[in-house]
């Protein structure tokens, strides 16, 4: 399986070369695109293959590259297979989709060529079984990734996305370097088995959790390491913006699981305080941030923040029940994050497609310029609905079922030995609770602002619905959505190889409980069965439509529509996303974004118009990345000597670096 896994990759980087050959034309754009779907679809089945197949790892492939005592390690495990399909089941749906979406491409000579080799890149970061692969594939990930970021670079605004995501890219890197470092000791053992098996010592260990926090943190964008996310994601092109979004965060959680719950061996229990803190803080910030936004694409970016925080909070509790020797509940914990990581890569990945679509056909990506799109795109708005309901955890979509897994480990907490974790899962639980109705309002506001009301602008009049590829695409993402709602205990069934690799034991088979139910603890305490609901949904729609249609009465009397006190029939009379934020502004925003509104009202004399404006600043990027930044320019103005020092000084530092060096490594214990 590794060998044909590694196969389809190097299909993927041989169609960068290829894009590169074409250029700017039409069948570049097929053929990077097409191949991208074909090759991904692929992998996705290799990855499924050795998910179901293969009890356990395969043997590892060493290929002669890398360092010159090691080589390069790849190997397939539950664990990386399961984060294959996640990537691939993206690729594929993200490439089918740019198959239409690619045509309104600019520039496109800009995207072809990066987009199969980030595709790539992904994939070699699950399949590397050493450290010097990782963080090759890693780098190369980012560096793909960063040049998708920057394709539109006449704007300003994403070169600036660009810069600061190198170098969140770049300190994410450097963190899990030192992590891997600290893991394969002074002897060198950078491969995945000789970590595993060299059990380092406790405050050891401890860094480096902390270090893979910061590391693969910075990546999935945790607080407060997400300064770049919010501002990469939307200036990609959309269908990568959904990659990165849906699938690359997803390779960062892999990444801190594969050195947490893989590498480290049994945890502490207090390593879970430290997780669950920053999982319920960005959970909540996350959806904050994303209900004060105007930018559709910036609040589905904001969104991924919170839905990562969930995953994490979720982690968190794994190693708390870890730590105390709760294999089941640590099972359910685990299960829960891997289930949610899996769904968000589905319902993020639609919901930025929609939104793409929204940006072709209107040019906007403002919410305040959008509006009546539901009589425009009705195909493109009844796929983004059902995005907005799996994303705000409702039932019977598979949002839900992961958020109700989280809580139902929440409620088994009382049994933990620890104090700390007994007063803070319960916290991380109400934060969670806060997260998901806020969600719920985020996305009623996403949904509501862009697609129902009347038209704010002429883009939005002249609006036309998306191509069939893009539709196609959207399908089949709100298919699995449902599927993966409805049908839960199958895929919780998957993934039991994955637990047992990450916390030594797995849920209960769910398949065969009666009426495709789900028991994650006992029938006596909770249970879910997706299917009836839908069912019920389904039936009691179509009663009311039935009802509504056929049964009223046909003595009608027509008149206008109320206009709320408004005559005024213009647009500006409507619900905006501002008015719609703002009581949520004003009961979080005062301490979280220290927001202040300011009015302007005209005496009675004048003609002019009213005005309110709202002044918001991000606490953590002016606390923490700001004086990070003018510190940084200080020092490299004091450091600028260094470049007019002679040839004897240069060797001078030369060798006092060396020797410094030798010194770490003779007192390395």
């Amino acid at each position: 399986m590794v060998v044909y896994a590694l196969f389809g990759v190097l299909a993927l980087v041989a169609l960068a070369p290829v894009a590169i050959a074409l250029g700017a034309s039409s069948p570049a754009t097929n053929t990077v695109y097409g191949a991208s779907f074909i090759v991904t679809l692929a992998l996705c089945v290799i990855a499924l293959l050795a998910l179901f197949g293969h009890p356990g790892p395969a043997p590892a492939v060493v290929l002669p590259l890398g360092l010159p005592w090691l080589g390069a390690h790849f190997r397939i495990d539950a664990l990386s297979a399961f984060f294959l399909v996640v990537i691939n089941l993206g690729g594929a749906a993200a490439s089918l989709y740019a198959l239409g979406y690619g045509r309104h491409e600019n520039f496109p000579q800009r995207v072809l060529p990066f987009y199969p080799a980030y595709l790539a890149g992904m994939n070699l970061v699950v399949l590397a079984g050493d450290a010097f692969s990782f963080l090759v594939s890693w780098e190369f990930m980012s560096l793909s990734s960063w040049a998708l970021v920057i394709s539109h670079h006449e704007d300003r605004e994403n070169l600036r996305a660009g810069y600061v995501y190198l170098l969140m890219a770049s300190f994410g890197t450097l963190a899990l370097l030192l992590a891997f470092g600290l893991l394969a000791g002074a002897g060198g053992n950078y491969t995945f088995e000789a970590m595993r098996a060299a059990h380092p010592s406790a405050g050891l260990a401890a860094l480096v959790l902390v270090l893979a926090l910061v590391g693969a943190g910075s990546k999935a964008g945790v607080v407060p390491l997400h300064a770049w996310l919010p501002l990469a994601h939307p200036a990609a092109p959309s269908h990568v913006s959904g990659l990165m979004s849906g699938v690359m965060t997803k390779v960062a959680v892999y990444g801190f699981i594969r050195i947490v719950f893989d590498l480290l061996g049994t945890p502490d229990w207090w390593w879970s305080l430290l997780v669950l803190f920053i999982g319920g803080a960005t959970a909540v910030l996350g959806v904050l941030y994303a209900l004060m936004q105007r930018d559709l694409k910036r609040v589905l970016a904001y969104s991924t923040i919170e839905n990562i925080g969930i995953v994490f909070a979720a982690l968190g509790l794994a190693l708390a029940f870890k730590a105390s020797g709760m294999t089941f509940a640590a099972a359910l914990a685990f299960t829960a994050a891997l289930l949610h990581v899996f769904n968000h890569s589905l319902f993020k990945n639609l919901l930025f497609c929609g939104a793409g679509a929204v940006l072709v056909a209107t040019g906007e990506r403002d919410m305040e310029k959008l509006g009546g799109l539901i009589h425009r795109m009705p195909q493109t708005a009844f796929v983004f609905l059902i995005g907005a309901t799996a994303i705000s955890a409702l039932p019977p979509l598979n949002g839900f079922v992961s958020e109700w897994l989280t809580f139902q480990a929440i409620l088994l907490s009382p049994q933990l030995p620890s104090w700390g974790l007994k007063l803070m899962v319960p916290a991380v639980g109400a934060l969670l609770a806060l997260s998901a109705a806020l969600a719920g309002a985020c996305f009623v506001r996403a949904f509501g602002i862009s697609f129902l009301g009347r038209p704010r602008s002429q883009a939005a009049i002249a609006a036309q619905e998306t191509d069939v590829n893009s539709l196609t695409a959207m399908y089949f993402l709100a298919a699995l959505c449902l599927v993966a709602g409805i049908l839960p205990g199958l895929f919780i069934d998957a993934l039991a190889p994955v637990a047992q690799i990450g916390v030594g034991g797995h849920m209960p088979v769910q398949t065969g409980v009666e009426w495709l139910s789900i028991v994650p603890i006992a029938e006596s305490r909770s249970s879910y069965n997706g299917l009836l609901v839908f069912v019920f949904v389904a039936m009691s729609g179509v009663l009311a439509a039935f009802a509504i249609h056929r049964l009223a009465s046909d003595r009608l009397r027509r008149s206008a529509a109320w206009d709320c006190g408004y005559p005024d029939p213009s647009p500006l009379t409507q619900y905006s996303a501002g008015s719609f934020a703002q009581p949520i502004r004003r009961v979080f925003g005062t301490l979280l974004f220290r927001a202040r509104e300011i009015g302007e009202m005209p005496p009675p004399s004048s003609t002019r118009p009213a005005r309110l404006t709202v002044n918001m600043h991000d606490p953590i990027w002016d606390t923490l990345y700001v004086p990070i930044s003018r510190f940084i320019d200080y020092a490299t103005d004091r450091m600028n000597v260094l470049q007019f020092l002679t040839i004897r000084r240069y060797l001078t530092l030369v060798f006092v670096a060396l020797v410094l060096l030798l010194l770490v490594l003779a007192i390395w214990p």
